[in-house]
């Protein structure tokens, strides 16, 4: 799929704080969660993703285990790989940096990959398996 299909149909599940109103994470959560949830347990929060970080799920709707990467921690313009065998399907950007995920793990542009703004930009479905990202200079 070129990158401007995949940037089109990826553009209905970002959310950012303006464009949900002056929420909180967790009620970006609740408006962001699928049809198939409705009348589920207690949605998971996403408070513990705080300013400076990039948070990755391994499930969508930001299930599973968490991976934590803060910005003073991470190579700038770097490929940062996930642990071998690992990858994620949500994800939070609150560097405020931009962040591009990669479906390879070399961050090669052979496979899909996408650039979310640094502000504070919540994915609850990624379009593809991220298993690398690199932060870029704002």
């Amino acid at each position: 799929m070129p990158t401007t299909v995949a940037a089109a149909a990826l553009a209905a599940v970002i959310l950012t704080p303006a464009q949900v109103g002056a929420t909180t994470p967790s009620a970006q959560l609740d408006s962001a969660k699928a049809p198939g949830h409705a009348g589920s347990a207690a949605p998971p929060t996403l408070a513990g993703c705080g300013p400076g970080e990039l948070c990755l799920w391994e499930k969508a709707e930001f299930r599973g285990a968490r991976q934590t990467f803060e910005l003073s921690d991470i190579d700038i313009e770097s490929c940062v790989a996930l642990p071998e065998g690992g990858s994620a399907q949500a994800l939070a950007n609150r560097t405020g940096r931009p962040v591009t995920t990669y479906q390879s793990a070399e961050c090669a542009e052979t496979g899909e990959f996408d650039t979310y703004p640094g502000g504070g930009t919540w994915t609850p479905r990624s379009p593809y398996r991220v298993r690398a990202f690199k932060v870029w200079e704002s």
